[in-house]
């Protein structure tokens, strides 16, 4: 079985790549790692690619990246894809990331696997909340079980908690969850969720999202599964985007 250790990157389609370069360099506080005409890599403060943008016609989550073993065969894991009906492809395009192998899930969005890795640059300093990392992202999917029986069968995730039988939590870590499912009617992004240090670290990202006339839709609040303090805002492109704390 492949098994997932980490989240590492989300890829993002969006029709406005300055805007949205310009949300999370001054507000989510990441850093631009590097720029292209059409592509953005933006890292967090000490250098971890946390989010590529591509530039395109609609504004969606297009994949997802997770860190496997250092020692890992990729003949072997494209072998097990094959083995079940899942055709994949090397690529090492990403800057920062060596080679990659990537598939498709079955709602359609490129998985991304990688064994090795370097910081972009060093110690950045950054203006907006500066996030430590980029926590999990929750899908809305025809029918979770079907999606959380792939990612357990796949890539190795384990489930943390359900929510009756129409919302999944999955680890391939330490932390509660990596990636969520929510059974609905139409396929696309939930959520997008990143990790800061602590209550202080909250409290100064709600007073930003004040001083840029930032609706906070959700929060402060307490989950119940996994337990995080969290607060929620729409970014420009109308997408939701999670700050919380893991207590």
């Amino acid at each position: 079985m492949i098994q997932a250790r980490r989240i590492g990157h989300a890829t993002f389609e969006t029709p406005d790549l300055d805007r949205t370069i310009d949300y999370y360099t001054q507000v989510n506080g990441l850093v631009l790692a590097e720029r292209e005409p059409r592509h953005a890599f933006l890292a967090t403060k000490i250098g971890q690619l946390v989010i590529r943008l591509d530039r395109g016609a609609t504004s969606q989550c297009t994949g997802l990246s997770f860190e496997v073993a250092p020692n890992s065969d990729f003949a072997d894991m494209s072998r097990q894809l094959r083995d079940e009906g899942i055709p994949s492809e090397l690529s090492d395009s990403i800057p920062g990331i060596g080679k990659v192998l990537k598939f498709k899930d079955p709602k359609g969005t490129t998985i991304e696997l990688f064994s090795q890795w370097n910081y972009l640059g060093h110690y950045h300093q950054v203006i907006g909340v500066g996030p430590l990392k980029l926590g999990h992202v929750a899908f809305i999917v025809e029918d979770a079980k079907k999606l959380t029986e792939f990612y357990q069968k796949v890539l190795g995730f384990r489930v943390s908690d359900w929510v009756e039988d129409f919302f999944s939590f999955m680890r391939c870590g330490p932390d509660h969850h990596t990636v969520n499912f929510l059974t609905g009617k139409q396929t696309k992004m939930h959520h997008i969720a990143f990790e800061v240090k602590d209550f202080a670290q909250m409290q100064d990202a709600c007073e930003l999202f004040g001083q840029k006339s930032i609706p906070i839709i959700w929060g402060p609040l307490r989950h119940g599964p996994g337990h995080n303090v969290s607060t929620y805002h729409y970014n420009p492109d109308q997408s939701v985007a999670e700050f919380y704390i893991a207590l």
